[in-house]
């Protein structure tokens, strides 16, 4: 399935570049069919990280290392983007 390869990616994006004990992506897409600006081709996305990294900045500089890694994916698939970081 493209979009599971598409969360894979990302997933690997951030392991790759940032230290992280553990990792979840949920697709949430579907929750926001009705919606009027739902678009089938980009992805409601929570990412909840587990990273003493990430928590050693305050939560606007971690959630913005995050934002930036996958800035082109924002861009081209992703219309929201929710991060928990514990």
């Amino acid at each position: 399935c493209l979009m599971k390869s598409f969360i894979e990616t990302i997933k690997e994006k951030i392991l790759n570049n940032i230290q992280v004990n553990k990792i979840e992506i949920i697709d949430n897409t579907h929750i926001h069919k009705k919606h009027k600006s739902f678009n089938k081709n980009k992805l409601h996305l929570k990412i909840i990280i587990e990273s003493d990294f990430l928590k050693s900045f305050n939560k606007i500089d971690s959630h913005k290392k995050i934002t930036n890694l996958l800035k082109d994916e924002i861009k081209t698939k992703i219309h929201s983007l929710e991060i928990k970081i514990n």
